[in-house]
């Protein structure tokens, strides 16, 4: 997977996770993307635990892998900032 294909998918994944956590409106663009790739990582690391979930390009799979990843990393992000999970 190519780094364009990296940047789009992580981009996608990462305003996704923002709007289902309720941060869209104080993400930018840069970081859905920084967060999308860092959670396509934890995404494919705890589904991999399960038995599925790699990231193995630009499809249906790799994009919830980094949707599950994603969310899961605003959601520790939001534990530390506000001391709770919303």
């Amino acid at each position: 997977m190519g780094i364009l294909s990296w940047i789009v998918l992580g981009a996608l994944a990462g305003w996704v996770a923002s709007m289902i956590m309720g941060k869209n409106s104080s993400m930018g663009l840069l970081t859905n993307i920084v967060v999308g790739i860092i959670g396509a990582f934890i995404g494919g690391y705890v589904m991999g635990l399960f038995g599925g979930g790699q990231v193995t390009g630009f499809n249906l799979q790799s994009f919830l892998t980094a949707l599950v990843g994603a969310v899961i990393l605003l959601a520790i992000g939001n534990l530390f900032s506000k001391g709770r999970v919303r």
